[in-house]
């Protein structure tokens, strides 16, 4: 099964079901039976206009009916998805449809100006369409379709076809393609449905960014008639008054929202009964901070281990999981990152790839259809993470007796901070482009607020000055404010070892010591 062929059976037998709510466009309600047809008519303009089966394309939107509608039309002509954040800068959005070889943008209205800029930065862009209205560059989405068939049979089940190139950061500073086939999709989807609940009548909230976990996780409800409510805009209290008026009962977000909302000053005053999955990941989580949301949300906090390489659905933790036997929270459970999901072959791995005893730590490893075939273009990168036939998530954790796995550190230095991936090199990168700049080292710290944040450590040359207000501005301009360092430390010397590296480990120590979890 792929995820277009989960939302034809929706189609099928749950054709008069709400699928779509779209909050910024006054709840406006597509059933099924109505996105059906739209699904078919993108799907078919995209062949008609000369894209085949596995033309890479890129989608630059807000949450939107519309973005999941032009997905799933994508998905129907068996194309490759790239999913360009928002949230990046220009250069990067550009950098990336340069190197997945992007044939195609749609893009919002709202997203004009950004999508003139791609399309004179990527050579190998034949053309942008706008997805949503009258288009300033490039054609409408109506013009554009004039002509197409209103139906596109859709091709047999190929679970080993590609269906997105999902960007993840590197140690170079240039994000590499993780290749993401049907097979992983479909792997993840099953250990969610055996994990957690999704049956008939489910309400999913869309408001983390579909090009990051969102849009993928709301494809879970379609098979059973459920209904995603997309909202752009990620407020804390929005998201509150939503799972009240929408009735909601799954919800997916990242730590560092999550946080913003338990910081309402009402939020022990609104009404959470419909809820039965709050799903938190994509960073590192307080256990203070999950502890308190169980009080205030209800037992419905779940929690899901995943990376680019395999989506998802590594470890889980269904609200059942957090208890013992008499009903109570489980510190020990709370704490983990959950067991292996069913689908997947998990292992604690040593550094020579032999399995490591239980309460022993070690690199956690997976097999299985979860997995990614690899890197874009990067055979490489893809053999380095591949060793003793295994993939390497870079995680270090330990597993417990009852298959439970704690996280107790990181392999390699990237940081995690509200859910977004960041590499130190490239903030070092723009921060080493500064004239005053000697040299510097880009650290994750604890963080109540975003799980881990950005510091900056910087040795000045001889008899200059920068303030840390400049520095921080200049990341801004260059990566785009989630990148940017929240503080910034000036140091005389940098530790290094005798070879001249810069020692990031001494650097953490101050920072880490005597947390009972590395990564929180």
């Amino acid at each position: 099964m792929r995820m277009i062929d989960y939302f034809d059976n929706g189609v099928k037998f749950y054709p008069n079901n709400v699928a779509f709510t779209d909050v910024d466009c006054g709840d406006s309600c597509l059933t099924y039976a109505d996105a059906s047809p739209i699904t078919h008519r993108i799907a078919a303009a995209i062949r008609k206009n000369g894209y085949p089966q596995g033309s890479h394309i890129g989608i630059l939107a807000p949450n939107s009916t519309v973005a999941f509608l032009t997905l799933l039309g994508l998905f129907r002509a068996e194309a490759v998805w790239l999913p360009i954040n928002p949230r990046n800068t220009v250069a990067t959005n550009s950098d990336l449809l340069t190197r997945f070889d992007g044939e195609l943008l749609f893009y919002h209205s709202s997203f004009a100006d950004e999508a003139e800029q791609i399309m004179k930065a990527v050579p190998n862009l034949r053309e942008a369409v706008c997805i949503d209205g009258e288009a300033t560059i490039g054609k409408s989405l109506d013009v554009w379709s004039e002509g197409a068939p209103g139906h596109h049979e859709i091709g047999a089940i190929d679970l080993d076809a590609t269906i997105a190139i999902f960007p993840t950061g590197g140690t170079t500073g240039k994000s590499k393609g993780v290749v993401l086939n049907h097979r992983c999709i479909y792997t993840m989807y099953q250990n969610y449905y055996a994990h957690f609940n999704y049956y008939d009548d489910t309400c999913h909230l869309v408001v983390a960014p579909m090009t990051h976990s969102a849009g993928i996780i709301g494809g879970l409800h379609f098979a059973r008639g459920g209904t995603n409510v997309v909202m752009s805009k990620a407020a804390p209290d929005l998201i509150c008054d939503a799972i009240d008026k929408y009735r909601v009962t799954h919800l997916f977000l990242p730590p560092t929202v999550v946080y913003m909302m338990l910081a309402l000053p009402d939020v022990k005053d609104r009404d959470y009964s419909s809820l039965q999955h709050f799903l938190v990941g994509a960073a590192p989580t307080s256990v203070n901070k999950l502890k308190e949301a169980v009080s205030v949300f209800g037992p419905v906090m779940t929690e899901a281990f995943g990376q680019s390489e395999a989506p998802a659905a590594i470890t889980a933790k269904a609200p059942w999981d957090y208890l013992d036997k008499d009903g109570n929270i489980n510190e020990r459970r709370l704490a983990s990152i959950g067991r292996p999901c069913v689908n997947n072959r998990v292992a604690i791995l040593d550094d020579e790839g032999g399995e490591l005893k239980r309460g022993q730590a070690g690199e956690i490893c997976i097999q299985g259809g979860l997995v990614s075939p690899g890197y874009y273009k990067n055979p490489e990168a893809t053999a380095e993470v591949r060793q003793f036939g295994w993939h390497h998530t870079g995680d270090v954790g330990v597993m417990d007796d009852e298959g439970f796995i704690t996280i107790v550190d990181r392999k390699k230095d990237m940081i995690i901070s509200g859910g977004f991936n960041i590499f130190p090199n490239e903030v070092e990168q723009v921060l080493n482009s500064h004239p005053a700049v000697q040299d510097c080292a880009v650290i994750g710290v604890p963080d109540e607020k975003w799980g881990e944040a950005v510091n900056a450590i910087i040795q000045l040359k001889a008899s200059h000055q920068c303030s840390d207000e400049e520095l921080i501005a200049l990341c801004k301009r260059e990566l785009g404010g989630v990148k940017a360092p929240k503080t910034v430390d000036f140091i005389d010397d940098l530790p290094r070892s005798p070879a001249g590296k810069v020692l990031k480990t001494e650097l953490r120590k101050k920072h880490w010591e005597g947390r009972g979890r590395a990564v929180n």
